[in-house]
């Protein structure tokens, strides 16, 4: 059986001294509650001890849930060396564990403290006897370990041994900086685990230097079994290690086990970026939006082919799907993939020329996605071989409480025309202008009886918008006509522009 590597989550606590994030207790409330029941970590560390009233307030909330579903022994709290200070604040709060934050190097002992390591021993012990008399369980925090470690290790040891017998669960290590390198933390920390068998180390990695995930790796491969981290790397600085990333690296690379449930890894990285409003990037492992997507033709096509770019991170894996975008390098085979997810069946001839549309859009660096499909066929298959008419030309003016003005220049059959026009909008103001033109032809628009525009569903796209535009013909026929454009005034010159072609063609045969 794979040797199991438990997680401490400590978003709530140390991912909470982010720059500008602040959960409210019902946040905080709420997120536990994933954290536990849901994404399955087996300890989370909440809040600070002393640090308010309210705060207070919300870690009794949790632990009242906690105890109440049987993880009261999982939610953990900071506490400080102050006798029976932080104790009282957590018991208070309907506490079970404290995390007992404590001097890890000699420089923050004597230049913080004042002290020397007998005496800041005597007062840990203190404060740890305090705790257990009140039916707290025990961890100790070696605050800038990394650091105690390379300069003072006999300091480090000192502190270690002092506390053998002392009756607490885990001896936390922090690289309180994120100076450590993987090299550096596999030699302290199989250090400290073989001159220590009896303690219970943990790390606590931060991402300075963006090696978070591979020092956990060189922990674990040191003989931690248990390692810190927060939901999307939050935390001060550089933040912490990400879960996700950790939780998927034990596994895939190193063949371990954790209790870990993948499937709302997703989820409750989406309710952090809610409640902390900070956003993961798009190419962010397992959580942005766009890892899961194929861009370039020839992995749309060696999927289809036998899913020759299919590796262990696979979408379903992690309550996700794979997509495959649309742009300026799709192939018939990325188009196949998005035309299936749609369910829209085309001819082999109408799939090329929807491919051709979607490439040319691609290349005017419009963004593409499966939304915009529809509108894209709808424009393809609506369009027909002839064109009377092209504009050449169009320059709208537009201003607040001001009539709009449009200069444009078409082509029709070969002979340019150019023409201004003014009106109520851009719209306005070009249908105009084309008047002026067509009324050297002997001809008018006919009048317009509805105008709608639409964006795809959910306006997760900034590529298209069409405009749907009816027509009254002689008199007695209706005819609608569309156009797409990222612009929705020249989605309604594409429409009308279509109107255009139709009419000229009508009136030539």
């Amino acid at each position: 059986m794979a040797k199991l590597i438990t997680i401490m989550d400590t978003t709530l606590r140390d991912g909470e001294q982010t720059q500008g994030v602040s959960f409210s207790p019902d946040e905080k409330l709420n997120l536990a509650k994933a954290l536990l029941s849901n994404l399955r970590v087996d300890r989370i560390e909440v809040a600070s001890a002393r640090v308010s009233v309210g705060e207070q307030k919300g870690v009794a909330r949790i632990n009242a849930w906690a105890k109440e579903h049987g993880f009261g022994d999982q939610v953990e709290v900071l506490g400080f060396v102050d006798r029976h200070k932080s104790v009282d604040w957590i018991v208070e709060a309907g506490g079970s564990v404290i995390n007992l934050l404590t001097k890890g190097s000699e420089k923050h002992c004597t230049n913080q403290l004042g002290k020397t390591l007998a005496q800041h021993v005597d007062d840990i012990k203190t404060t740890v006897a305090y705790a257990q008399q009140q039916g707290l369980s025990v961890n100790v925090y070696f605050e800038d370990w990394s650091n105690g470690y390379a300069d003072s290790p006999e300091y480090v040891y000192g502190l270690a041994a002092a506390l053998e017998d002392s009756g607490i669960d885990h001896i936390m290590l922090p690289d309180t900086l994120g100076v450590m390198s993987p090299a550096e933390v596999y030699d302290s920390l199989r250090d400290m685990t073989q001159r220590f068998p009896s303690h219970n180390f943990d790390f606590h990695p931060h991402n300075d230097y963006g090696l978070a995930t591979a020092n956990v790796m060189a922990a674990v491969k040191a003989g931690v079994t248990s390692v810190h981290c927060t939901v999307n790397c939050l935390g001060e600085r550089a933040g912490n290690a990400s879960l996700a990333e950790v939780a998927v690296v034990l596994k895939d690379k190193m063949d371990l086990s954790l209790n870990i449930d993948e499937s709302h890894i997703v989820g409750v990285s989406q309710m952090v970026e809610s409640f902390s409003g900070k956003f993961v990037a798009s190419n962010t492992p397992i959580l942005g939006s766009d890892v899961f997507t194929q861009t370039a033709g020839i992995h749309a096509d060696g999927d289809v082919k036998g899913n020759l770019y299919v590796s262990r991170l696979y979408p379903e894996r992690f309550a996700r799907k794979r997509t495959y975008a649309l742009g300026k390098m799709s192939g018939k085979a990325s188009l196949q993939k998005n035309l299936e997810e749609i369910g829209v069946s085309l001819s082999v001839e109408d799939q090329r020329r929807v491919l051709d549309r979607v490439v040319q859009l691609g290349d005017s660096k419009q963004r593409i996605t499966t939304d915009d499909l529809p509108f894209i066929i709808a424009d393809v298959l609506e369009s027909n071989d002839y064109q009377h008419v092209v504009l050449t030309h169009c320059d709208l003016k537009s201003e607040w409480n001001q009539q709009a003005y449009a200069d444009i220049q078409l082509e029709i059959d070969g002979q340019s025309y150019a023409a201004s026009g003014a009106g109520n909008g851009g719209f306005d103001a070009f249908t105009s202008a084309v008047n002026s033109i067509l009324t050297e032809l002997g001809m008018q628009l006919p009048e317009l009886l509805d105008y709608k525009v639409h964006i795809p569903r959910g306006g997760q796209t900034s590529a298209l918008t069409e405009a749907s535009i009816t027509w009254h013909l002689d008199g007695k026929m209706k005819t609608t006509t569309r156009g797409m454009h990222a612009n929705q005034v020249f989605a309604a010159i594409e429409a009308t522009l279509r109107l255009l072609n139709r009419l000229l063609h009508d009136r030539v045969q």
